[in-house]
């Protein structure tokens, strides 16, 4: 996948909401902190307008999207919060300028509309992290922030956490993708349908109760889209709710039944989603992901290694090729003036 360009120093970042609505007073605290970082914060012309639970009508939110997508002075997207909307507009942007030069466009939740539309269509890497609702008041830097600063800096991103009891072991890599379980869910069948062949797949989700996790985790299985994946990271399974009459198990037990009959690597609480520690993950990017007896790693620089070693080889082979070639055209023509001198 392609990679949107590293930020730097005095480059402009949109705050637009595709979704649920937003106070100025609620994104200061991101602002202070972005501009501390050496960034510009621009607004979408409609960022604070409010209709019903929306940041605007979908025409509005659209228009904003569409703006910051192509605006070549904006060199990323932070989406204000998540809630619901995106999948509202997603039909009517036209990404022909963001695919000719890519940016980040940044956040979770309902971004996962974003996310998994982009890497269906376009093949250009997203991220997943912290949006501005989230930011602390104090502009104190927790994790989460310090995890999206070294990805948008294009510094070293790995991780190590915990291994939990039902992890699955094993050492794999592969594209990263994924987000929300219930937006992956609810864009079966559509042109933004997550396609998970060989990847390894990332799932949160926050205030669902516990049948429905088991209905989205068995869809998924029905639909083959849990049978050839490379490796399963389960982030936060938050705020989870539950029957008068008890489900009897947790999402956690949930996703590791409908996962049990393969053999690639599974880690559970992961720490991304609806959580207070809340890293950043380059959806798209391809990883290497372990998962041992006692600790588990996600590791963003060896696969980036592998890849800058592939091409680099490719590229000295495409270059052993052509001098072959030219050694024997030499030989031919030469063989030829031969021919011609002594007929």
């Amino acid at each position: 996948m392609q990679t949107p360009p590293k930020l730097i120093h005095g480059d402009k970042i949109a705050i637009i909401a595709t979704a649920r609505k937003i106070s100025q007073i609620e994104i200061k605290p991101a602002v202070e902190l972005l501009n501390k970082w050496g960034f510009e914060t621009v607004f979408g012309r409609n960022l604070f307008r409010e209709y019903n639970q929306f940041a605007g009508t979908d025409k509005e939110r659209a228009e904003d999207l569409q703006w910051a997508l192509d605006d070549e002075n904006i060199k990323a997207i932070l989406i204000a919060r998540g809630g619901y909307g995106t999948v509202k507009i997603i039909d009517t942007i036209d990404f022909a300028n963001f695919v000719q030069k890519p940016k980040w466009i940044i956040g979770y939740s309902d971004v996962s509309v974003l996310h998994l539309h982009i890497h269906k269509n376009f093949s250009i890497e997203t991220l997943h992290a912290t949006m501005p609702i989230n930011f602390p008041e104090n502009g104190t830097e927790n994790k989460s922030l310090a995890s999206l600063k070294k990805a948008i800096n294009e510094e070293s991103l790995t991780y190590s956490f915990p291994s939990q009891p039902l992890n699955r072991e094993g050492e794999t890599e592969g594209i990263l993708i994924g987000g929300n379980l219930s937006i992956i869910y609810s864009l079966a069948a559509t042109n933004s349908d997550i396609n998970t062949d060989g990847k390894i797949l990332f799932i949160e989700d926050l205030d669902e109760y516990l049948y429905h996790i088991d209905r989205m985790m068995t869809n998924l299985k029905r639909s083959g889209k849990l049978a050839n994946l490379a490796g399963l990271i389960v982030g936060g399974m938050t705020e989870m709710n539950d029957n008068t009459v008890p489900y009897g198990k947790t999402a956690e037990e949930i996703v590791a039944e409908a996962v049990a009959e393969y053999s690639y690597p599974v880690c559970f609480q992961f720490s991304a989603g609806h959580i207070a520690e809340n890293n950043a993950l380059i959806l798209g990017r391809n990883v290497k992901l372990v998962v041992a007896k006692h600790e588990c790693i996600l590791d963003f620089d060896k696969s980036q290694d592998s890849d800058k070693s592939i091409k680099t080889l490719f590229k000295l082979s495409k270059g052993i090729i052509l001098a072959i070639s030219g050694f024997f055209i030499f030989i031919y023509i030469l063989l030829k003036l031969i021919n011609y001198l002594l007929s």
